[in-house]
């Protein structure tokens, strides 16, 4: 069970290992680009490519669904980034359902567990396989892997990197759950588990006011996707890098530009340069592109 990008590799190594995967259930097709032309997930796609049945439910408590799901006899589901199921979906198997979430459980529950590890600086993170119980990423701990994440990571480069390590990670524990050999361990919450609420446009707006490293960290966890944004002079710029820059304290204004290849803006303790963006209705570019063919 998954939809985006993030599944793919876990479904193909899998397939790759000779698992009988009985079915594929993916999000329903949606409407993308200009034309809103109807297109199937990455997921469904590398499912039909290997011809695997594939079911979109609507409604994961539909009985249509739920009978046709019964029917496949699955002894195991796996779930990677696909959504909440209700309690008669994940207790259907003999073996149970796992997912693996893109976090060292108990830390960073919740839909946006990559971004919200970079945006609070965090210098480790991981992919843990669980199985699933009522409370979302609650369940019992199968496996962890860690990963380090780097000064010059982003979403981006972080998510490649745990999208690999997450699928060899569903790979052992297949194979562990099929010998019947495999922790269990409960998860453990506390006032330190920190969690990764869902992510929403209102909140990916840039405080100058904040100190640099805490800006540089939450560009670097909002880019490329859904990016961090700003004002300027009343237009909207999403802003995917930026980095520290040398001192510019005797100035007042809020930026300073020379309209050629610097764009620099005061935070609490210092100055940013703004590296790459995103001015409305057009593409990303690098800060000195931007400045040849606009101005601030």
């Amino acid at each position: 069970m998954g939809t985006p990008e993030f599944a793919v590799p876990s479904l193909q190594i899998l397939i790759e290992n000779k698992f009988n995967i009985v079915a594929v259930i993916t999000a329903p097709d949606r409407p993308q680009g200009r034309g809103q032309k109807l297109t199937a997930s990455p997921v469904k796609q590398c499912a039909l490519d290997n011809n695997i049945p594939v079911l979109q439910p609507t409604n994961l408590k539909a009985h249509d669904f739920l009978e046709e799901l019964k029917s496949y006899d699955a002894n195991l589901q796996i779930v990677v980034a696909f959504r909440m199921l209700p309690e008669v979906v994940w207790a259907m198997p003999s073996l149970g359902t796992f997912n693996l979430h893109a976090s060292l459980l108990p830390q960073y529950r919740g839909a946006a567990p990559i971004n919200w590890a970079i945006i609070n600086g965090e210098t480790e993170t991981g992919v843990t396989t669980f199985f699933l119980k009522h409370e979302i990423d609650t369940g019992s701990i199968i496996f962890q892997e860690k990963e380090p994440i780097h000064v010059d990571d982003n979403v981006g480069t972080l998510y490649e990197r745990l999208m690999l390590k997450g699928a060899a990670l569903v790979l052992k524990t297949v194979k562990a759950i099929e010998k019947g050999d495999y922790p269990s361990i409960p998860q453990e919450s506390s006032a330190e588990t920190k969690h990764a609420p869902k992510i929403f446009k209102d909140t990916c707006e840039i405080n100058w006011n904040q100190a640099s490293k805490k800006i540089i960290d939450f560009v670097r966890g909002l880019s490329p996707y859904p990016s961090a944004w700003t004002k300027i002079n009343g237009k909207t710029y999403k802003i995917f890098k930026v980095s520290d820059t040398e001192s510019y304290n005797q100035s007042e204004s809020p930026f300073l530009t020379n309209q050629k290849d610097e764009l620099h803006f005061k935070t609490k303790d210092g100055w940013l340069s703004i590296d790459e963006l995103q001015p409305e209705g057009k593409k990303r570019m690098k800060i000195e592109d931007f400045f040849r063919g606009n101005t601030i």
